[in-house]
């Protein structure tokens, strides 16, 4: 199973991302019901991994925490594939990440090094559509410097993710109070 963990967003960190979403008008918008920060992508594991998971995960105890939106950018260079808004890096988040990170060590899931850029995806670009730099480059120039929040964090999930044509759809499988 295709798995990641994740902080959902509360319902006024979705409405303030919304907004954004209606001005940028290009790409494969991320539906409101699937934002979120990713803390740790997993791939596909088997079941009795994930069972080893989600106990290692259940053992994570941090305090509840504050999420703030604190830019736009774009992923991918000359040819974009992300627009996202940026999550500020606060301690908490990082010891949270940190954690996600060594419960799934602990679980056998071998994670590759990566700096961590918190983030919540707005929308995505297919490499078979032309994107409008012109267009891009506009809101960019308007909403790069976005920001929103804080917001408060009570948990996070285990999701499952189910690739479609039209996007990929998450599952919650566990959720972890902070």
């Amino acid at each position: 199973m295709r798995v990641f963990v994740g902080v959902p967003l509360e319902e006024a960190a979705i409405e303030a991302l919304l907004p954004l979403q209606g001005a940028l008008r290009q790409g494969r918008l991320v539906d409101e019901e699937n934002l979120h920060l990713t803390l740790a992508f997993l791939d596909d594991q088997p079941e009795d991994v994930l069972a080893e998971l989600d106990a290692a995960l259940g053992e994570i105890r941090v305090p509840a925490l504050e999420l703030e939106f604190t830019g736009v950018e774009v992923k991918g260079g000359r040819r974009p594939a992300l627009v996202w808004a940026d999550v500020a890096k606060v301690e908490p988040l990082r010891r949270l990440h940190d954690k996600v990170r060594g419960a799934a060590r602990i679980s056998g899931i071998d994670l590759p090094r990566e700096r961590f850029r918190p983030h919540v995806t707005l929308a995505r670009f297919g490499r078979s559509r032309p994107v409008d730099m012109g267009r891009l480059t506009a809101f960019l120039s308007e909403y790069g410097g976005f920001c929103a929040g804080p917001f408060p964090v009570e948990r996070f999930c285990l999701y499952a993710s189910t690739l479609m044509p039209e996007g990929s759809f998450y599952d919650v499988l566990a959720d972890y109070p902070l």
